[in-house]
């Protein structure tokens, strides 16, 4: 295994199709989905040569925490059907790496399980608003006791996005599972066996369309520790975010699973950063598959990236092995990538 690619095959392999689905697909005609991907390979790269590469550092911060390369492990819905306690495995991949991992509110282990799972370890809550504004606020005590250290809001799920995969392969809540599912579950031997014992939740139609800006001036009071701000695309939420106190951005369109036919998050990225300056620190997430992505990320601004399907690869292949070996790849590429450049620290980038 030498890159993301890898484990995405391998991932393929052993966990099952609905699943599989679930985590590599878009909305719609999925256009959005594959330009997150594929804009990357548009930015090209300026070497240079005869630059003393001794000494690099990928480390720098995010909302000043430290962190050992500017990445995280993004929010990911149902991250234990990939692997089982997949969430606590992540989590413990990111914690000995030295990196932020993010825990969904479409969790499969809680909040409590995951900071049992990493010796209470700090790490960052996403949060969902749903229709039921005192569980919201539950979530946010509960999210406080465990010790996380960020709280990222969710602006861009209102109303979900069609998935067509998601319709077609019955995952939908509660899952409705066809007959070519079934037998596909029949395949995975490995996959079944982990998950015996697994808790499995059920979601219906529990997002609140009336989410807005009141709300996170709310929702910010509640928490009162580091905010950031996930599902910007415009430069107008951009200056909207920033009026709202967060602490952070990030410029995402949800791994391109809500609006088809949105720009790709790399695209989005310049103007914004543009737009807000130093006022609010700029991460971005979507199509990031290697260290040179990061890179190239970093380079147009971004104080940070997050990584999900990668993660989900990894993590659907080997386990917390197979995160920690994307971790490793990403880290590699970036080092190696960023030396090229003629940079030996990434803050200079």
């Amino acid at each position: 295994i030498t890159n993301i690619e890898d484990l995405r095959v391998l991932a393929k392999k052993r966990v099952p199709r609905m699943f599989y689905d679930y985590a590599d697909s878009g909305s719609w005609t999925e256009s959005t989905y594959r330009a997150n991907e594929s804009d990357f390979q548009k930015i090209k790269l300026r070497q240079r040569v005869a630059v003393n590469m001794e000494n690099r550092s990928t480390a720098t911060t995010m909302i000043g925490q430290p962190v050992a390369m500017p990445v995280a492990i993004a929010p990911t819905g149902l991250t234990g059907m990939q692997h089982a306690d997949g969430e606590i495995l992540g989590a413990r991949a990111a914690k000995k790496f030295g990196i932020p991992f993010t825990l969904s509110t479409m969790s499969i282990c809680s909040i409590e399980d995951v900071a049992a799972g990493t010796d209470r370890h700090p790490f960052w809550f996403q949060l969902y608003v749903m229709k039921d504004r005192a569980f919201i606020e539950s979530l946010i005590d509960r999210a406080k006791a465990a010790n996380c250290s960020a709280l990222v809001l969710t602006l861009d799920l209102q109303i979900l996005g069609q998935r067509h995969k998601d319709l077609k392969n019955g995952l939908s809540a509660p899952p409705k599972p066809t007959l070519s599912t079934i037998l596909n579950l029949m395949t995975k031997p490995r996959w079944g066996l982990g998950m015996l014992g697994t808790k499995r939740h059920g979601f219906g139609n529990i997002f609140d369309p009336a989410l807005n800006w009141g709300d996170v001036e709310w929702i910010k009071k509640r928490w009162g520790g580091k905010l950031i701000l996930k599902g910007i695309q415009d430069v107008e939420d951009a200056k909207l975010a920033v009026n709202s106190g967060a602490d952070a951005l990030i410029v995402s369109n949800h791994g391109g699973r809500q609006l088809d036919g949105a720009m790709s998050s790399i695209s989005c990225l310049p103007e914004i950063v543009a737009a807000v300056g130093s006022q609010i620190e700029v991460h971005m997430d979507g199509g990031i598959r290697s260290g040179q992505d990061v890179l190239k990320a970093v380079a147009l601004g971004a104080k940070g990236t997050y990584i999900g399907r990668a993660f989900l690869y990894g993590l659907g292949a080997m386990g917390e092995e197979g995160v920690t070996k994307a971790l490793e790849i990403i880290h590699k590429e970036l080092d190696l990538t960023m030396a090229f450049c003629g940079r030996t620290d990434i803050k200079a980038v």
